[in-house]
C-alpha cells in the first residue's frame, strides 16, 4: 500500500482497493448532507445525497486495524444518518470532541460557534497515554483553500492522541489536506483522498510545501 500521498478520486473506489486492517487511525471531515454554500457560493461535492455514506462507513470500518479509533466530523442536522451508518458498520460511539469558535460561522435560530465530532471505535482500543479535554479552540483559517477549511492547529491534538508515530494515518475526504499535514508535521504516514481536482491540487502543493 503506497502512503504519505494523495490521490484523485472518489474515495469509495480507493477504499475498495485497500488491504483490509491495513490503516492505524482515520480522521476526516465528509460533507454533511445540507447542501452546503459558503458566501461566496463554493459547494462541496456529494452534499445532498447520502448514498455514499453507509457503503464508505463499512469500507472504513474493513480497512481500519481492530482495536483502532476513528474520528469524524459531521453535520448535526443529519446526525441520525452517521450514526446509524457507522452503527451498522460496526462502530460504535466512544465519545464527542467539540472545536468551540470565537465567531458565529452561521446564524439562524443560534450563533452557530461550534464544530464537533465523534470519536467512535472498531473494538476496543487502548486508552491514550495522554488524554485531550473535549473541547478544544478552534482558529480560523479564513476558509481560503477550502470552503470548510479545518485548521491544522485544531486537528494536532487529536491526531496526537489516537495515534502514534509511524501509524497512517487516512482521511477520505482530504479536501484541502489539514488531516494530511497534520499527520505529516506529527511524524505519521497519511494516505488522502479527494474527489474534486481543484482541492486534490491545493492539498498536493501544501504537503510538498
Amino acid at each position: 500500500m503506497v502512503v504519505n500521498e494523495i490521490i484523485n478520486d472518489d474515495c469509495l473506489s480507493v477504499l475498495k482497493k485497500l488491504p483490509s486492517q491495513s490503516i492505524d487511525f482515520v480522521l476526516t471531515d465528509p460533507p454533511y448532507l445540507v447542501n452546503y454554500h459558503s458566501r461566496d457560493n463554493r459547494t462541496i461535492r456529494n452534499d445532498v445525497d447520502d448514498a455514499w455514506l453507509k457503503p464508505v462507513s463499512s469500507e472504513i470500518y474493513r480497512v481500519l486495524k481492530q482495536d483502532s479509533f476513528f474520528v469524524s466530523f459531521y453535520g448535526w442536522q443529519a446526525a441520525d444518518k452517521f450514526l446509524g451508518a457507522w452503527r451498522e458498520a460496526g462502530f460504535r460511539p466512544v465519545g464527542h470532541l467539540v472545536w468551540t469558535k470565537r465567531y458565529a460561522s452561521s446564524e439562524r435560530y443560534l450563533r452557530h460557534c461550534h464544530e464537533e465530532a465523534f470519536l467512535l471505535a472498531k473494538g476496543n482500543p487502548y486508552k491514550p497515554s495522554t488524554l485531550i479535554p473535549d473541547t478544544l479552540p478552534w482558529e480560523y483559517t479564513g476558509n481560503i483553500l477550502h470552503p470548510t477549511e479545518k485548521p491544522v492547529s485544531g486537528l494536532l491534538p487529536v491526531i496526537l492522541a489516537f495515534s502514534r508515530p509511524g501509524h497512517v494515518v487516512l482521511d477520505p475526504f482530504a479536501g484541502s489536506g489539514s488531516t494530511l499535514l497534520a499527520a505529516k508535521i506529527l511524524g505519521r504516514n497519511y494516505l488522502g483522498v479527494e474527489i474534486d481536482s481543484d482541492y486534490y491540487r491545493t492539498a498536493a502543493r501544501r504537503l510538498q510545501n
